[in-house]
């Protein structure tokens, strides 16, 4: 009897929202202002729907271990795919470090305590334990875990969005959410957090590896990687806008923003913030334990080609790629011990926003790569191919890679010179700097060793 095929266009679509919804990324996106709503639908026309196809078709052609970086490999060479497979797995580590830091921010906002600096860093280094050793086991491949994080996020974003509605209609809104407010304004400020909802959109590559398990993949990846968009959209947006009805633009933390405006909206000694506040530090925890192993074994599949170094090749008898894993925690655990030299008000962001410019750095040959795999290799069966005449897959494979240079550039460099901008964007600066040199050096060392054999 033929085995039917059971992953539907539903299972696919909530795939999508659950990978790729980030409950922390919801309050640098609402720092934006109301002008964020017009970034949002112009970056889902623009970069998200030729980024969506492409993915279709680049997953469902090349559905080997290696992902983004080994469509990267076979268009350009394994160094440029050691560059992709470096970035992709070092953004993992810094968000670690981000969010140790955020899980801490949200203890002291919903308990009301504050948290010594020694005791910052001890709770951020457990953080970071806990998540490392369980990313050693096959429990990090666990779908209660994804399924019960999807139920959190979706509470979460839904609770400060109805109460953002409840708000405005009873008391008013704290911001101007008119026609006018809403067109972009191009502050260095608003710019500089672009780069945020370009990071929302990311890894819906990974719908597509369950192609072998449709149906009808030609069909069904595309519409679910588009209405998961869509829904993904909505739920940060509605999330925004409960946050921009509680608190003024210019006061919304980027890090503290979503629990500062269930407290402004219910009071600060509620029972309902500290269930969100819980659910939300679970999602924290969550977010990286379901990421581990699609960045882990990015790196693995990398240093089995040799264009990593090979402690990335470490596995244990599970066969968990612990030599990422780990390296995962030590650099996690340096960045939180430094995080109080830095000079920056903001760690959470200053961690946040580095791995962010190295998560959308990794996917900048991606689109060129799917140009160059269409001339290189014309006779691989392409279950579903990107549609559109000569011009069309040009403006797919240029405008978004464009726009993601264009965004980390607004994220990185210091436009205006003013002591808050550099102070803010130095750290990414020297971040960014310092991951592209170590990444370099590591490359060309496993590009050494390939050679000699």
């Amino acid at each position: 009897m033929e085995n039917k095929k059971k992953f539907r266009l539903f299972d696919a679509v909530l795939m999508a929202v659950v990978v790729v919804l980030v409950v922390e990324s919801a309050a640098p996106a609402a720092a934006i202002g109301p002008s964020q709503f017009f970034w949002w639908i112009l970056l889902l026309l623009l970069f998200f729907l030729p980024y969506g196809l492409i993915s279709a078709e680049l997953g469902t052609t090349y559905d080997d271990e290696g992902g983004i970086y080994d469509w990267i490999r076979k268009a350009f060479g394994g160094k440029w795919g050691g560059r992709a497979a470096w970035l992709y797995w070092i953004n993992f580590p810094i968000w670690m470090a981000s969010l140790a830091v955020l899980f801490n921010e949200v203890i002291e906002q919903i308990f009301k305590v504050k948290i010594n600096s020694i005791l910052a860093v001890v709770i951020e280094l457990i953080f970071i334990a806990v998540v490392t050793a369980v990313c050693c086991y096959p429990v990090a491949d666990s779908k209660w875990i994804l399924n019960i994080a999807a139920i959190a996020k979706v509470v979460i974003m839904l609770s400060v969005g109805i109460l953002g509605v409840y708000h405005a209609v009873t008391v008013g809104m704290a911001n101007d959410f008119s026609g006018t407010a809403m067109l972009p304004k191009f502050d260095v400020k608003s710019l500089g957090y672009i780069s945020v909802i370009l990071f929302n959109f990311l890894g819906f590559e990974v719908v597509t590896t369950m192609a072998k398990d449709m149906e009808n993949p030609k069909k069904q990846i595309p519409q679910a990687i588009i209405w998961g968009g869509i829904l993904i959209a909505i739920f940060y947006l509605f999330a925004a806008f409960g946050m921009g009805a509680a608190i003024p633009v210019a006061k919304i933390s980027t890090s503290g923003g979503l629990i500062d405006s269930l407290i402004l909206l219910v009071g600060q000694n509620n029972w309902f913030v500290f269930i969100i506040g819980i659910l939300f530090m679970y999602t924290l925890l969550a977010n990286l334990i379901s990421w581990s192993a699609g960045v882990n074994y990015v790196a693995l599949y990398a240093a089995k080609n040799n264009d990593l170094p090979g402690i990335f090749k470490k596995v244990n008898k599970k066969e968990m790629p612990i030599g990422a894993t780990f390296l995962n925690g030590i650099i996690a655990a340096v960045l939180v011990v430094i995080a109080p030299m830095i000079p920056n008000e903001n760690i959470f962001w200053a961690f946040f926003s580095l791995n962010v410019v190295a998560l959308l750095l990794s996917y900048v040959l991606m689109f060129p790569a799917f140009l160059k795999l269409r001339k290189k290799d014309p006779d691989t069966e392409r279950p579903f191919k990107v549609p559109g005449n000569k011009l069309l897959i040009n403006l797919y494979t240029y405008v978004p890679m464009v726009l993601l240079l264009i965004t980390i550039f607004f994220t990185v460099v210091p436009l205006n010179g003013s002591h808050e901008e550099i102070s803010t964007k130095l750290p990414i600066i020297i971040g960014i700097i310092a991951t592209l040199v170590v990444g370099e050096i590591f490359i060309n060392k496993a590009e050494s060793k390939k050679e000699k054999k």
